[in-house]
């Protein structure tokens, strides 16, 4: 490995002052579960690593107009002990539970496993049922970019050069809401999803679903937003019929390959039999949620 410049800046805009002047390749350093490994395998050669765990608004969790700010550098651990934000988004935590083992997620981060770009990244599909938004601030100043833009293919994303996710916001949660996320994988521990879903609903009084969002993960070069499958269960009491109509329209969003860890024709079928699953415990949680 060749000689690596370390920088662990104090706020963000010195840490992207230094990802926009940097002559080489340059890395933001999080959490460094997947990044240290892609080091020593050589899929990265950095010039420059900024280490971002001593930004103080990167490593925090705070409500925020009703709904929760969370640090880009925020632990998995972190946030699954986090009891106020695990009963409100209780589909983020199941698929954060899920980031490799106790002591990877003691470690990893939600900004990594979002920016790492993973097509089987767990913690994504849940960001985007959830309807997260990162803020991202670069060398010409802030925007914002729903989490379902951040990747653009495996292992890429389109933050530009000097940018970096510096922390997601959740919005503020109706009541009668509820969410989750299920994979499947071969083993039950440490292995990655060949297919994940998360679910958010939203019921009015009477029990219609009002809102939704679906994604999928694993199913295609990064994790998708559903809308279809979502239409299928708006408007319904999350009955059998449009829980087989949200399985038929999540089995056609998806746009798995053929690989050794899973055929695209199982993947397919699968999408449709956890998003089934998936509504079933986020209308549970939402009939809970007074």
């Amino acid at each position: 490995m060749s000689e690596v410049r370390y920088e662990m800046p104090a706020t963000a805009e010195a840490a992207v002052a230094l990802l926009a002047v940097a002559t080489g390749p340059a890395k933001v350093l999080s959490g460094g579960t997947d990044l240290i490994i892609q080091m020593r395998s050589g899929q990265h050669t950095p010039a420059l690593l900024v280490d971002v765990k001593n930004i103080a608004e990167m490593t925090s969790i705070s409500a925020e107009n009703g709904g929760y700010r969370i640090g880009a550098a925020v632990a998995c651990m972190r946030l699954t002990e986090d009891a106020a934000f695990a009963k409100t988004w209780p589909g983020v935590v199941d698929a954060v539970n899920l980031v490799g083992s106790v002591q990877v997620r003691g470690r990893a981060t939600i900004g990594g496993n979002v920016c790492n770009a993973s097509p089987a990244a767990d913690s994504v599909p849940a960001m985007i049922a959830a309807g997260a938004i990162a803020n991202i601030l670069g060398p010409d100043g802030w925007r914002t970019v729903p989490v379902e833009q951040i990747a653009s293919g495996p292992g890429k994303t389109t933050l530009a050069k000097g940018e970096m996710v510096t922390s997601f916001i959740l919005p503020p949660r109706a009541p009668r809401s509820g969410d989750a996320y299920l994979r499947f994988t071969p083993r039950s521990e440490m292995d990655i999803a060949v297919v994940g879903v998360g679910i958010n609903l939203t019921l009015d009084e009477s029990g219609v679903c009002t809102h939704a969002r679906v994604s999928l993960g694993a199913v295609a070069a990064r994790a998708l937003l559903a809308p279809a499958a979502a239409a299928a269960l708006i408007g319904t009491r999350v009955d059998a019929a449009a829980l087989d109509q949200l399985a038929a329209a999540a089995s056609a969003a998806a746009q798995p390959i053929d690989d050794k860890r899973g055929t695209k024709a199982f993947r397919i079928k699968v999408s449709g039999v956890l998003a089934k699953r998936a509504a079933t415990i986020a209308l549970a949680r939402a009939m809970g949620n007074h």
